[in-house]
């Protein structure tokens, strides 16, 4: 059973919080978990052994996915491999990288000439930074 909330005060009021392009064209959102805007050093692997990595950083992050801005093509439903440096500061007393498997979502052309790329994370692995960077 649902019960509607119920306020004692009549001068309470909300903001309604809209992320920019998480909604549909019908105001559902998207979104499968709470995304959090982050810069962090991501390092796109080179999917079984074709081209060579890719050094950026994330645009936002969550437990499910990430975005963020590259130069390179990307096809959506693709898989993708990276890795996430979560920083000294997050993790003392060193940083962690996150190995991940992902799929491409979601590709869009950006004003500056690089692709917003949104992938999926379907699985990962903790690595200490000096693990990782071989």
């Amino acid at each position: 059973m649902i019960f509607p909330l119920q306020f004692v005060r009549s001068n309470v009021s909300f903001l309604r919080f809209q992320p920019a392009g998480g909604t549909m064209s019908d105001g559902a959102e998207r979104r499968e978990a709470r995304r959090f805007t982050m810069t962090l050093p991501l390092r796109v692997l080179p999917f079984e052994a074709k081209g060579s990595e890719l050094q950026t950083q994330t645009r936002d992050v969550s437990y499910r996915g990430l975005y963020f801005l590259a130069d390179a093509n990307f096809e959506l439903n693709s898989e993708i491999d990276f890795v996430l440096t979560l920083p000294q500061q997050v993790t003392q007393p060193g940083g962690v990288d996150i190995r991940c498997r992902g799929r491409i979502v979601r590709v869009d052309s950006n004003l500056n000439g690089q692709r917003g790329v949104a992938a999926k994370i379907e699985r990962y692995e903790f690595l200490p930074v000096a693990a990782s960077a071989a």
